[in-house]
């Protein structure tokens, strides 16, 4: 049954899915990490791919950027598609002094500036949290990759990729934020309103008080670590 945004038919998709931003990094996951991968949509642009790891059925699709895309493609996945985890892995850039380029950010919640939980829960400040299982699942595997750096804690989610937050930032910071990107709370506000599971795995790719990034060689490598701990949290959900 295709949606206004997906073309595939029931069964396309696992119940487990991971879902980068980029296409084209849907794709690398589908042709280096998945067993006999198909394309099973392409709707402007958006590539969805499903075949197996390690035995098990696991799909991946892209999101494209913003809550707003991320929340399109996670409630027609859970509510037409039969999926019932989403594990996003994508970027952040660090905002706690401690981080560095190169660590990863589990992302236990994710405070927003984004008004679509507002819209649909007026008068609520509504926690974005994920499945705790697929939390702890990704933290434990991060322990068993040698050299990995991985932390739990809140993010924010912003609408706005250029914004000068000015002192907000090192508020944030001084209640336990760590990084800021711009999907999280949507996947994780979506799961709850379907019944379903999720989580966001990022690649601190650049840092907020410090003038230091990643190459796209480097950005490569850590998203390879991500999507690691991304299907070991789903093998374990």
């Amino acid at each position: 049954m295709a949606t206004p945004h997906i073309a595939a038919e029931p069964g396309d998709f696992a119940p487990d899915v991971l879902m980068p931003g980029d296409p084209r990094r849907a794709q690398r996951i589908a042709e280096s990490v998945l067993t006999d991968a198909r394309l099973v949509t392409e709707v402007r642009g958006i590539l969805g791919y499903t075949g197996t790891w390690q035995g098990r059925p696991v799909s991946v699709l892209a999101s494209g950027m913003g809550v707003p895309s991320i929340s399109i493609y996670a409630t027609e996945l859970y509510r037409f598609f039969g999926v019932r985890r989403i594990v996003r892995i994508g970027t952040a850039g660090g905002m706690a002094p401690h981080l560095q380029v190169g660590d990863i950010v589990v992302a236990t919640a994710a405070h927003t500036d984004s008004a679509v939980t507002a819209n649909r829960l007026p008068g609520v400040h509504y926690s974005h949290a994920p499945a705790f299982a697929l939390a702890a699942a990704a933290v434990e595997a991060g322990r068993r990759i040698e050299g990995a750096r991985v932390h739990a804690g809140a993010v924010l989610t912003s609408d706005a990729f250029y914004a000068d937050r000015g002192s907000l930032t090192a508020a944030l910071v001084a209640h336990g934020t760590l990084a800021v990107e711009m999907e999280a709370a949507g996947l994780y506000s979506m799961a709850d309103a379907e019944g379903a599971q999720a989580l966001a795995i990022m690649s601190v790719s650049d840092l907020l008080f410090r003038d230091e990034s990643l190459s796209a060689a480097e950005r490569e490598g850590l998203f390879d670590v991500a999507v690691q701990l991304g299907l070991a949290a789903l093998a374990a959900g």
